[in-house]
């Protein structure tokens, strides 16, 4: 699910989104989040949700289940492309407003080009509706998370940053999906690995395979998450108790 934040201060968010939605509709299905002192509220296409009981991840969590755009409004964590009048404070990248208006066409390729937002249930989702699925008797996932101690003298680990060099990660990640599916029974493989600051007990990695049978699956999912460590120029900065580093240059 590619995601986009609306944030303003004097423009109505719902000018915006009346500019976007219908365009992203054009493209696939599309939530729409708020936030506000009530806490968070999404329509969604085919639910609704609303209350202070609802946490943002669960909220975007759900949505990508069964959607491919989500236009946020009154989140400014910095984890997804904005547009913004220039009223309120948010990371770049930024796509400003012009005299209240945005420029459509910038807006839909920032929000093609962003950091998708993946969960294991939505690629599990994905992989059930694959045209390949009528071949396979087998899905096999790999989730790496984020992990506070090796053991009991260690420093918790509160939370790792991943960066990656754009395009050359995507790439990687793509010939490997490629290079499973080349096996004999393999009939799809998704790999997906998140970035940005990612706290003790989330989610980091995913690897999910369809395959004929489950010793082809489970093959394929081991491969697939020793290539992605091996091949994949991600890099990681653990910040513990006591300090923060960056691995690589540890090792």
């Amino acid at each position: 699910m590619q995601v986009l934040g609306i944030a303003t201060g004097s423009t109505d968010p719902d000018t915006v989104l009346g500019d976007l939605a219908p365009r992203l509709r054009e493209r696939g299905r599309v939530a729409i989040v708020r936030a506000d002192d009530d806490g968070f509220s999404v329509a969604a296409e085919g639910w609704e949700a609303a209350g202070e009981a609802l946490s943002f991840e669960d909220v975007m969590d759900r949505a990508a289940r069964d959607h491919d755009y989500c236009l946020v409004v009154g989140v400014h964590d910095g984890s997804f492309p904005y547009v913004t009048d220039g009223e309120v404070d948010v990371p770049d990248p930024a796509l400003a407003l012009e005299q209240g208006d945005v420029d459509v066409e910038a807006a839909l390729d920032a929000i093609e080009d962003g950091e998708p937002h993946e969960t294991l249930g939505s690629l599990v989702d994905e992989i059930e509706d694959s045209g390949r699925a009528d071949y396979a008797g087998a899905i096999a996932t790999f989730t790496g998370r984020v992990r506070a101690m090796e053991d009991e003298d260690d420093d918790y680990t509160t939370s790792l940053t991943f960066e990656k060099y754009d395009g050359v990660a995507e790439d990687r990640m793509a010939a490997i999906e490629a290079d499973l599916e080349s096996r004999e029974g393999v009939e799809e493989v998704l790999v997906h690995h998140r970035v940005g600051r990612i706290e003790a007990g989330e989610d980091i990695v995913f690897v999910v395979v369809l395959a004929g049978h489950r010793g082809q699956a489970f093959r394929a999912v081991e491969d697939g998450i020793d290539q992605l460590k091996d091949e994949v120029p991600i890099f990681k900065k653990e910040i513990t108790t006591d300090e923060s580093f960056w691995v690589h240059e540890r090792h």
